[in-house]
């Protein structure tokens, strides 16, 4: 299936498909409270509903879970340190990496470029 990017900023093109990273503390999302959806920019799945996202002091949107049938992971090797890469299951669009230094239950952080990312309200 062919995913439509044309919507897409020269930023989150970036961000999306060339593994690239929002400065810290930049992203439109950091600061989001409201209750919904993060979905994905390219493909608008549901990712990440705002039940499990926090403030982990890093710089990027972070999330203790996700929607597990919709990402999928792999090993980055880059910047000299090997991570786990989180990636959009539909799209295969980079959203960032995961940490084992989340709070409870799931001890993970899902730390997400807000440029992969848009905000559904909940209605």
């Amino acid at each position: 299936m062919a995913i439509n990017k044309d919507h897409l900023t020269a930023e989150q093109i970036q961000v999306t498909q060339f593994c690239g990273t929002e400065p810290p503390f930049s992203g439109k999302l950091l600061n989001e409270k409201r209750i919904g959806n993060y979905v994905c920019a390219v493909c608008k799945e549901i990712l990440f509903d705002s039940s499990t996202k926090y403030e982990s002091g890093s710089g990027w949107p972070s999330f203790f879970d996700a929607v597990a049938e919709k990402i999928e992971t792999k090993e980055d090797t880059t910047l000299g340190m090997i991570r786990t890469e989180i990636l959009c299951k539909i799209c295969s669009s980079h959203l960032g990496h995961i940490f084992p230094d989340g709070p409870k239950p799931t001890g993970k952080r899902y730390c997400v470029n807000s440029l992969s990312l848009e905000f559904q309200v909940n209605e």
